[in-house]
């Protein structure tokens, strides 16, 4: 059957493809993983004990690394996971050892606006199904965690308030004397749930829990989602789990998951979700999956150990950073890397006319809605305009130490004439550039990207952090704001400033990475600042720290840990064909 996206919902594609699906244990054996290093979930997917298989094989790096990363995102997103699949597509053409590492879709976009995160058209994670609808169960394994945590304070603090500390101490119980007005830590769910974003518990008599205000917020931005990413192994997530900061008591005191004695209970619960999932783009090569922080509130990258079993293994690596290179990339660089020690060969950015077209000024794109039909017809002029955001990118890229190669995601509807112009931009800014229709081809679409990729992966780059962790924090901040972002400074405010104080005052935290939350829609604090905005500061109103995942988190704007539901959600098309079972309507 000829697969015709075009003509096709990208669940039809996928459910088509799947007709041909390499068996788990077919790729397990090409990859050189031994029988005793995996478990079966089903017929085609399957957990890798990443442990075992390094000590084995050895940790040291093998493949060439490559991340994919992309141009301010309009609200529909640019096709970072669908290049990144049309990549790994083009490059097997190509007669190459390549694997994918992506991350494991939430179900908060998969049934919001953005959907399921498996690619699209040609250039596909599949079976999709399993991948959208809770994989292999990592996510609930992550929430439950997480509640887990939330559980225990909310049961201390209802007993130290009914207890003295007799009774306590029977128990085994040291009073922590946990601050009801400096609680840090949230429940967890893996939905864009705004109506739990701010809530009051344990309302009811005296058993019914603590009364207090709490708060939701989705799973990918829970710091054990963070942990379990930047964790190296069981041993560094258990010990990171005892590390997260869940309360502040009375006294000042930091309350921690190793003080409630939940931390262990924590760790049992994500035994097997530390191993990433082995999956299958549409044309059988072998993808890792694992993990699902978003950018914008986290680090936004999948796994230190599906990237580094990833480059034991093949000889080309490409692995995805979430959003825009100011967002995903930059935590990739400055975080991911010095957390797993990889640095990368090669970064893809990506392009689309269509987001630099509203970089230029055109209506804005709104999810849900009909495109403006300036989108679809040719319109130099915008597009031009808009190349501005595109060379900040580049030079963003180019800072780490390293030049990009630019990736024009085509749409079918794009001209020769604007395909020509993004060209020139890129090429007189010195970055190379190619052209992909993996969307429509598949990896014969991706081949000219798949070449050019390969070149960058030769020649050699002077990848270098941004910051030394000895660098005060403040200036670590404005240093990224200012040589990242194009900001002109911060402007603290009395509490970010008072939280500041207090981390660099303490050496436990004053060496940490910076993981800025702000906006993935401009390079600013602002979602409405498109292009490349000049002449702004970035606020900070406040500074969270997660200790366990090793992170101080300043964040900036109005950004929210828990997204909204829009008016016109994926789950009012999702349903199930109940005479064969099979799901329709996911994307």
């Amino acid at each position: 059957m000829k697969l015709d996206p075009t003509k096709m919902k990208d669940w039809q594609v996928a459910e088509a493809a799947e007709a041909n699906l390499k068996p788990a244990a077919e790729l397990l054996k090409d990859l050189g993983i031994q029988d005793d290093e995996w478990d079966a979930y089903g017929k085609y997917l399957a957990k890798v004990d990443v442990t075992k298989v390094l000590k084995r094989v050895g940790a040291g790096r093998k493949g060439k690394y490559i991340d994919v990363t992309a141009i301010t995102p309009t609200a529909l997103g640019e096709g970072k996971t669908t290049t990144t699949l049309g990549l790994v597509e083009g490059l097997g053409k190509l007669g190459k050892k390549v694997i994918g590492c992506v991350r494991q879709p939430s179900g908060g976009p998969t049934f919001n606006i953005k959907g399921s995160a498996a690619g699209g058209g040609l250039a596909q994670v599949i079976p999709l199904t399993s991948l959208s609808l809770g994989l292999t169960g990592d996510i609930d394994a992550i929430t439950n965690a997480n509640n887990l945590a939330m559980v225990a304070l909310n049961s201390r603090m209802q007993h130290e308030r009914n207890h003295d500390d007799a009774w306590l101490a029977e128990r085994g119980l040291k009073r922590l004397d946990i601050d009801e007005n400096r609680i840090q830590f949230r429940w967890a769910m893996d939905f864009c749930a705004q109506g739990l974003r701010n809530i009051e518990i344990g309302k009811g008599g005296k058993l019914d829990g603590y009364t207090c205000n709490s708060g939701f917020y989705i799973t990918v931005a829970s710091e054990v989602m963070a942990i379990m990413a930047m964790s190296s192994d069981l041993a560094d997530l258990r010990k990171r789990l005892s590390k997260i900061i869940v309360a502040y008591s009375k006294s000042g005191a930091p309350v921690t998951t190793a003080d409630l004695e939940v931390d262990g209970a924590m760790c049992a619960l994500l035994v097997n979700a530390i191993k990433p999932t082995l999956m299958q783009s549409i044309e059988g090569q072998p993808m890792f999956v694992h993990c699902g922080p978003f950018a914008n509130i986290a680090i936004g990258q999948n796994s230190v150990v599906a990237d580094k079993l990833a480059c034991a293994l093949g000889d080309y690596v490409v692995t995805e950073s979430g959003f825009a290179s100011d967002m995903g990339f930059e935590k990739f660089w400055n975080i991911k890397c010095r957390c797993s020690g990889l640095k990368p060969d090669a970064v893809v950015l990506v392009a689309t006319v269509r987001a630099l077209k509203a970089h230029g000024g055109a209506p804005k794109v709104k999810a849900g809605l009909p495109l403006d039909p300036v989108y679809t017809t040719e319109n130099l002029e915008l597009l031009e305009m808009g190349c501005d955001n595109l060379l900040a990118h580049i030079d963003i890229i180019r800072r780490a130490g390293i030049q990009p190669v630019v990736c024009l995601n085509a749409f079918y509807t794009d001209t020769q004439a604007e395909r020509d112009l993004v060209r020139k931009v890129a090429e007189k800014a010195g970055a190379s550039f190619a052209v992909s229709d993996h969307w429509l081809k598949g990896g014969e679409g991706a081949i000219e990207l798949a070449e050019a990729v390969i070149k960058a992966c030769d020649e050699s780059n002077s990848f270098a952090f941004l910051c030394d962790l000895n660098e005060p924090l403040k200036d670590r901040i404005e240093k990224q704001v200012k040589e990242v972002y194009g900001g002109d400074g911060v402007d603290f405010e009395p509490l970010a400033m008072e939280k500041l104080a207090a981390y660099q005052a303490n050496p436990d935290t004053a060496k940490l990475p910076i993981c800025i939350a702000k906006t993935q829609y401009s390079l600013s604090h602002d979602p409405n600042l498109l292009g490349r905005p000049k002449g702004w500061r970035m606020p900070v109103k406040d500074i969270l720290i997660y200790q366990g995942a090793g992170l101080i988190v300043p964040v900036a704007g109005e950004i929210k840990l828990m997204p909204g539901t829009s008016a016109s959600p994926a789950y009012r098309r999702i349903d199930v064909d109940v005479e064969t079972g099979k799901v329709k309507g996911l994307f």
